[in-house]
Order: structure tokens, then C-alpha cells, then sequence
């Protein structure tokens, strides 16, 4: 029979050895907790530009008040046979049916901007339905197409907003190339801005009542064609099937290979921080009650600027968690390769 006698000195290894048995087994509580939060801090995310090795491509219009340039800039795209993408707001579709009709009959997309142009945010669930198939019934009256593409009004969105319109079987889309024609920039300005941030499967907002749009839209479109780029509107801009969009709102077909799509997003992660800075900028400056058009309208960049880089960051923590997550393991790999070694050095000296 063999007797095992417990010296002050294996006392103090199991003693030591528990404690680091006991701290693992936190770790590994905290780790879980570290990856429900994760899970439950996932947020919607829109589109706002796709992943997608063409270089293709959108120029998109925001129509909620005025509407006195609208055939010009119809007339424009005409000349160099470009197909573009207009949010229309319900009011304005019931007050320039003719031009709604013309939008269509030109080839464009015309999508969806909700009906009175609220904050989606602040509305329930039957009530963000409600301003999009409002507007989504008017517009079919007029074209005979229901939309399948919406902009929440001021970039403002949430998850119930995203959720709501992936529901209704339509895609939820923002921009990740702000114009800020609405600011009046010149023509220098606004190409300067777009041809610094533009990308393959970039959305590029602009606006339908801007002052400086139709002097400045030729050169914009000559500047993205000389960079090699081809305008299509965002409904062939966007891949069919399944997808997803990573923290950044980038669109990436699920049939894609996940290493192609993951490249992309990390340069895209890059160049939208970029973006994002300056949009900030202009969110700092500008503020919702500040006119823009007609010298009392507000832009949808005023709120979007601050409430939806808010809402990208947030979205942004689950990768935070994942990391922690990472690092809770590093710990423990740590921790253990340290009990092995102090047990390995107790047995080296007996």
C-alpha cells in the first residue's frame, strides 16, 4: 500500500492549482457572458454599398420637397445614357404625378422615401408600415411597379425600421458617397468629395432640389466614367439571392466566397471611416432646423450624419465582443500553460 504524505510544499501546488482551476472556470463563465453579449448587441444593418468586383456604380436622388429641376436632371442623365435611382416621398408623388410617371417611363428606379418623410425611428411597427406601403401604392398606381427599394427619411433607421422593410420583401438602402449638394457646395466640391470616397459597388446621394445639382451632375457623371467606372441604377447594382451586410453596411451575396468578401469589407472598413469623418464633420456644422432647400427644408444628411454613424458604431461592438471573447481564451491558454510549468518545476526538484 502507498502512502502519500502531504507536505507544506504539495500543499501549497494543490492549493495553487485549485485557485487556478477556480479562476478558469470564471474565465469560462465570462467568455459566455462576453459572447451572449455579442449576440444580443447584433443591430440591422442597411446597405449602404455593395461588395462586388465590377466597378459598377450608383448615383441615387432624394425627392421630398421641391421639384422644379426635375426634368433637368432627367434631361441630363438622358443625354449620357444613364439609369439612375429616385426616392420619392408620398406627398411629392401626389403632387408631380406627371414627373413620377416620367422618372419611370425614362427607365430609372423609382423607390420608396415613406409618405411624410418622418423620423422612422420614433414610429411602431404598423406605423413604418404604413408610410411605405402608402407611398409603395401611390407610386404603383402611377407606374404600375411597386418599389422594392426604400430610404428611411434622414438616414434615420433602427432595427425595427431595417426589419420591418426586409419584411415587406424590400431593401432597405442608404450611401455610403454623400454629394452634400444640399450644403450648395460648387461643382469642384462635389466631384472633389466623390471621386475621393467612390468604390466599386459605392450608392452616391444625391438630391433632386438642390441648388447646385444640375449645373454640377455632367461633370460629376464625366468624372466617375473617366475614373472607370459604369452608372447603373441601384436595382442592378444590388446581387440577387441572399445576403448579408457586414458592420460596415456593405451588401455581400451569400453565394460569394466568404475569404473575396472579407477582403473587400476590410478596404471598405478603411475607406467609409474616411467618409464617415467627414460626413461627421458636416453633421457638426449643419443642424436639423438649418434650411437647405428653398431656404426652409432640412436635408435627410442633417440627422443621418450623427444618429447613423451612432448606430454603426454600436453596430460595430459585436466585433469588440468577438475580440474579447478571443482574448478570454488567450487567458486561458495562458493560465494553464503557467499550472503546467509550476508543476513540471515542483517535480524537477524533488
Amino acid at each position: 500500500m502507498r502512502v502519500f504524505i502531504l507536505t507544506r510544499k504539495r500543499l501549497a501546488v494543490i492549493g495553487a492549482a485549485l485557485a487556478v482551476v477556480l479562476c478558469l472556470g470564471i474565465f469560462s463563465v465570462s467568455g459566455n457572458d462576453v459572447a451572449v453579449a455579442a449576440n444580443a448587441s447584433q443591430r440591422s444593418i442597411p446597405i449602404y454599398c455593395v461588395d462586388t468586383d465590377e466597378k459598377k456604380v450608383s448615383i441615387s436622388f432624394d425627392a421630398a420637397w421641391g421639384n422644379e429641376q426635375t426634368q433637368t436632371l432627367l434631361d441630363i442623365l438622358e443625354k449620357y445614357n444613364i439609369k439612375s435611382t429616385f426616392f420619392l416621398v408620398g406627398d411629392w408623388v401626389r403632387n408631380y404625378p406627371e414627373d413620377v410617371k416620367n422618372i419611370a417611363k425614362a427607365g430609372h428606379d423609382v423607390g420608396n422615401h415613406s409618405n411624410t418623410h418622418p423620423y422612422m425611428t420614433q414610429l411602431d411597427v404598423s406605423g413604418i408600415r404604413s408610410e411605405i406601403e402608402t407611398c409603395n401604392n401611390d407610386i404603383e398606381a402611377l407606374t404600375g411597379k411597386k418599389p422594392t427599394l426604400f430610404r428611411p427619411p434622414y438616414g434615420d433607421y433602427d432595427n425595427n425600421v431595417v426589419d420591418t422593410v426586409t419584411g415587406m420583401g424590400m431593401y432597405c438602402v442608404q450611401w455610403d458617397v454623400d454629394s452634400l449638394d444640399w450644403k450648395n457646395l460648387s461643382t469642384e466640391e462635389m466631384c472633389s468629395r466623390i471621386r475621393n470616397n467612390i468604390k466599386s459597388g459605392s450608392i452616391v446621394l444625391m438630391h433632386n432640389g438642390a441648388e447646385n445639382t444640375p449645373g454640377a451632375l455632367p461633370t460629376i457623371i464625366e468624372c466617375i466614367q473617366e475614373l472607370g467606372y459604369e452608372i447603373v441604377p441601384i436595382s442592378e447594382l444590388l446581387p440577387k439571392g441572399e445576403y448579408t451586410t457586414d458592420h460596415t453596411g456593405m451588401m455581400i451575396s451569400n453565394s460569394k466566397p466568404t475569404n473575396q468578401s472579407s477582403d473587400k469589407s476590410a478596404t471598405a472598413s478603411s475607406t467609409d471611416s474616411d467618409s464617415e469623418k467627414t460626413r461627421q464633420t458636416a453633421a457638426e456644422v449643419e443642424t436639423v432646423t438649418s434650411g437647405t432647400f428653398s431656404g426652409s427644408q432640412t436635408s435627410d444628411t442633417d440627422t443621418n450624419t450623427t444618429s447613423d454613424i451612432s448606430s454603426r458604431n454600436i453596430a460595430s461592438s459585436s466585433g469588440t465582443s468577438s475580440a474579447a471573447t478571443s482574448n478570454t481564451t488567450s487567458t486561458n491558454q495562458g493560465v494553464k500553460g503557467e499550472l503546467n510549468n509550476m508543476i513540471n518545476n515542483t517535480s524537477q526538484k524533488k
